[in-house]
């Protein structure tokens, strides 16, 4: 049954290469200085190396607005997606995965009933609106400089015309990684937190971990929807739908959208500009479409803005608005019947309570628990309705309602000989499993009970003040335990 599940995430990713393989070769192609045939090759091998190799980066926030903890409601937010996805490639619409998989994890959130991350939420939905300003922004710097510097050197036409096919060549490669890297979370990353996939050893060169192994899969469904269903949405952007582009523009836009890709999902600038001291870009999945369509505007409106087919792009910017509330309603519904027609199970309830060990928890933290007595032990089924029970008796604001909800939070947690036993060790350090065996035994009803647990048992499981990579590594490390000794 897994595999069929897996289905929709394929679908989705030959859907993306359908779809967002014109943001990286569509001005080169529709420009006729690169053969389709030779672009979709490049595009597609590319787009799985980025994939397998730098994919991880944007899907954290992704998994912040929505934590899809069952296969069947991933597969149902993956084909939502993916349907989306489809009937805009068809209109010959530009979007992006991005919105349609956010569009679904929303459907996913309100349908079980869960909490939905604003913050996370805001973060995505800024980016939507900053990612085509930046991409803009840089293809107009680009073009006035290579204007200018064409201007001083003056190559012999035949000469420009190679350097501009190889500029082309390499910019499309370059834009292909990206989109990859950028992308697969949107693709795969729903299945990355419910996947049972073992590492795999290849040839003993390198190890592929199970999120590798999807975004692989993810990348090879990305290259079939290059080779077989790119071409028409290629004739919109490239083909002059929003303005005709000359070669040497075409190349412009191409840079500028791969930058704003790169710059939103690569973990090394990340690392380089905390150690510089500068506050680190947020990771998320842009659109790669909204990157490629303000590229080419930026442009336009550097020539006065006459060229650009205004009504092309405000039929463009509609689709975008549309696209996550249709993929929403979709999910919606497809999960109302997977659930109650196919009786699958679509989402695993959470339930909340102010436990004892809840209560001592938020006390501990200068949250004023009076006024939270008259729910102190009672049960909750979902988020929803305890975070408005919440609301109802007492004041709690922003992070201290935040940090209520985090503790009321129930998750069976048993910490026992034979599952430890066949726990994979070579991710945890031989300290941090001397410290695991002394909890043996334990049973915990909260998540947090088992991060305070390891960190009493040994220094090796507290993090780092100031670290914020020893931090995200410990959290990664918690939350794995804590899925890998759920309690049935």
């Amino acid at each position: 049954m897994t595999p069929v599940f897996f289905s929709s995430g394929l679908f989705l990713g030959w859907s993306l290469g359908a779809n967002n393989m014109s943001n990286v070769f569509g001005t080169a192609v529709g420009t006729r200085m690169i053969r389709f045939r030779t672009a979709a090759i490049w595009c597609s091998v590319f787009v799985i190396l980025g994939a397998v190799i730098s994919g991880a980066g944007a899907t954290q926030t992704l998994g912040k607005l929505g934590s899809v903890n069952a296969l069947a409601g991933a597969f149902m937010v993956a084909l939502s997606s993916a349907i989306t996805m489809f009937l805009m490639t068809k209109a010959s619409y530009p979007v992006s995965t991005s919105q349609t998989i956010v569009g679904s994890i929303i459907g996913w959130n309100l349908f079980s009933q869960s909490l939905i991350d604003y913050g996370a939420l805001t973060q995505i939905l800024s980016t939507w609106v900053f990612c085509p300003v930046l991409a803009a922004m840089f293809s107009m710097t680009l073009y006035l400089i290579c204007r200018s510097c064409l201007s001083l050197c003056k190559p012999h036409m035949l000469m420009q015309d190679a350097l501009t096919r190889m500029g082309l060549l390499l910019a499309g490669i370059f834009g292909s990684y990206a989109l990859g890297a950028n992308n697969i979370s949107t693709v795969m990353g729903v299945f990355v937190p419910i996947s049972n996939f073992q590492d795999i050893s290849v040839f003993g060169l390198f190890t592929l971990n199970a999120a590798q192994q999807l975004f692989l899969l993810g990348g090879l469904s990305i290259a079939l929807g290059v080779f077989t269903y790119s071409k028409k949405v290629i004739m919109t952007v490239g083909g002059g739908g929003i303005m005709r582009l000359s070669p040497v523009a075409a190349f412009i836009v191409v840079v500028s959208h791969s930058l704003v890709l790169t710059i939103f999902s690569s973990q090394g600038l990340n690392t380089v500009l905390k150690s510089w001291g500068l506050p680190p870009i947020p990771l998320v999945p842009v659109s790669s479409s909204q990157a490629i369509v303000g590229a080419v505007i930026g442009i336009g409106l550097l020539k006065g803005g006459r060229t650009i087919r205004w009504r092309t792009v405000g039929a463009i910017c509609s689709s975008w608005a549309v696209t996550p509330v249709i993929s929403a309603l979709i999910c919606f519904v497809s999960l109302f019947f997977l659930q109650n027609v196919f009786q699958q199970t679509t989402f695993k309830p959470v339930r909340y309570s102010l436990t004892a060990d809840a209560m001592t928890r938020l006390a501990r933290s200068d949250v004023d628990t009076s006024q939270l007595e008259p729910l102190r032990d009672k049960l909750f089924p979902n988020a929803v309705e305890f975070k408005s029970a919440m609301q109802e008796h007492s004041f709690l604001k922003d992070q201290k309602l935040e940090l209520a909800i985090a503790s009321a939070k129930l998750h069976s947690i048993e910490i026992t000989q034979d599952r430890l036993n066949d726990l994979p060790l070579k991710w945890i350090t031989g300290e941090q499993r001397s410290a695991l065996d002394t909890l043996v035994g334990s049973h915990y009803r909260h998540n947090w009970q088992l991060a305070g647990a390891l960190a009493r048992a040994s220094s090796h499981w507290r993090p780092i003040t100031g670290d914020k990579e020893n931090q995200r590594e410990l959290q990664d490390k918690v939350e794995y335990l804590q899925d890998f000794f759920a309690a049935p």
